[in-house]
């Protein structure tokens, strides 16, 4: 009974974690219990294991890839193969071969990438002490203490900075592509900590907020501390990919952390990618496949009219395979039929050089080539002192999509519009300027406005006489 109460008691706080995120600060024991995603992230698409089948599955959403496969799958097929099934073979596997070598670079990058982001350091409290730790390291309910131009690890909550009113200044261009500074604020109830390790190790509040999500304007939850309940709203929030500007330190509780976290959720898997190109290459290959196809019923007909018309009466000197039905048991037309199909094989496999296997491995060769062109680019390079980085293609299937813009979206309507503004009165020490008088005192109506004109010259005048200070 006791066991059975603890498994359905486990059981519904993992479905309530769905619903939303419940956790205690500095309490890993009672968070461990929602088995919380890790702070680890993996964007490659392979490992070890998965690699050669996951591959091989997208190389052969390619129709020339496939249609080879086929065509070896017909030459082992003794009555229709008029060649050996090796000249199939070798091509397919070296092709094959080329583009997972180039696809095994790309997602080693990937690892790379990952393991070094999984690798930065943070420090973290433990035991009261602060620990310098990896991020995969990280987990929901710690504490973190960050530093200016520092990387936010997770999704946070701000405890307390070092500046006044607990504001925090973050730049968001990893999230949202702006470079302007943001502000976040901690909460009023626990700015008071300050950088005091002792009070803030033992701080113990209690989080309930909403379910991990990529809404990265919006945030909801509540902090219960001290048996008061304080509202958390996105402004009190920190998200993973900031980083810390203008701000000496900061304090932060880890809510999110891995794939649960907003910029995660807005990644997304890591998909197969295929260009434009590719698209086309499917699309020529479709059509040289339907016009070999014809060719070669063209030929089948042809043939059928053929062993008709002149070859059934040549049985004796070229006598017909075992495996096609002889006349005399099903008919002279039954057996012209089986002919003419195990032919039209025949040709599919006589003909199959129309089709261009070695196309794919051209433009992957020219991917490659064009990836290592932009990485060693002279003029794609930024001087920054000792992190001064060059251009780098972290994939080598996207080179040919560069430059080429279909849509262009923009919320900058200042940029479209011409704002023009004219210097027309002045007010100085209650005298009026701007206005052209004639002799009798009354104001003339000026329409020009296409170029600046300022009619009235008292204000000359009296500048020239210094009788105006402005």
């Amino acid at each position: 009974g006791k066991t059975r109460w603890k498994f359905w008691e486990r059981a519904s706080k993992i479905n309530d974690a769905a619903k939303e995120r419940r956790l205690r600060v500095n309490d890993q024991d009672y968070n461990r219990n929602f088995k919380y995603s890790n702070n680890i992230i993996k964007t490659s698409k392979y490992n070890a294991l998965t690699f050669v089948p996951v591959n091989l599955f997208e190389q052969f959403r390619r129709i020339a890839n496939t249609y080879f496969l086929i065509l070896l799958v017909l030459q082992f097929i003794p009555q229709i193969s008029s060649v050996s099934w090796k000249t199939t073979l070798f091509p397919l596997v070296i092709v094959l071969a080329f583009t997972a070598v180039k696809d095994a670079y790309d997602d080693i990058q990937r690892h790379r990438s990952d393991r070094s982001v999984n690798n930065r350091k943070s420090s973290v409290i433990r035991n009261g002490k602060l620990s310098d730790e990896p991020w995969s390291s990280v987990r929901v309910g710690d504490i973190i203490r960050m530093t200016n131009d520092q990387f936010v690890a997770a999704d946070l909550l701000i405890i307390s900075t070092s500046e006044p009113h607990g504001i925090a200044y973050i730049e968001t261009k990893e999230l949202d592509g702006e470079t302007n500074l943001k502000t976040k604020a901690a909460l009023r109830e626990t700015q008071s900590m300050g950088d005091r390790l002792d009070y803030i190790s033992s701080f113990d509040g209690e989080i309930v907020c909403e379910a991990p999500n990529n809404k990265l304007d919006k945030f909801q939850g509540q902090l219960h501390w001290k048996q008061r309940t304080t509202p958390i709203t996105n402004d009190n929030i920190l998200l993973r990919g900031c980083i810390l500007k203008n701000t000496r330190w900061c304090y932060g509780v880890v809510i999110f952390s891995g794939k649960d976290t907003k910029l995660m959720m807005n990644s997304g898997e890591t998909k197969f990618k295929r260009t434009s190109l590719d698209r086309f290459l499917n699309i020529l290959i479709i059509g040289i496949v339907v016009l070999l196809l014809a060719m070669c019923l063209i030929c089948t007909i042809l043939c059928g009219v053929w062993e008709w018309e002149i070859g059934r009466f040549f049985t004796d000197y070229l006598p017909w395979d075992a495996a096609i039905p002889q006349p005399e048991m099903a008919g002279p037309a039954a057996s012209i039929a089986v002919i003419s199909l195990l032919n039209f094989f025949s040709y599919i496999i006589l003909l199959n050089t129309v089709v261009p296997i070695s196309l794919y491995v051209s433009v992957e060769i020219l991917r490659f080539v064009h990836s290592l062109w932009i990485d060693h680019d002279a003029q794609m390079w930024f001087e920054n002192g000792q992190n001064s980085v060059g251009a780098q293609a972290r994939t080598t299937t996207l080179n040919e999509e560069l430059g080429q813009v279909q849509y262009i979206f923009s919320d900058k309507t200042g940029t479209l519009t011409r704002n023009i503004m004219t210097f027309n009165k002045a007010s100085i020490k209650g005298i009026s300027y701007g206005d052209l008088r004639d002799r009798r005192g009354n104001i003339v109506k000026i329409d020009e406005e296409q170029s600046f004109k300022f009619y009235d010259t008292s204000l000359l005048k009296a500048t020239r006489e210094n009788t105006v200070e402005v």
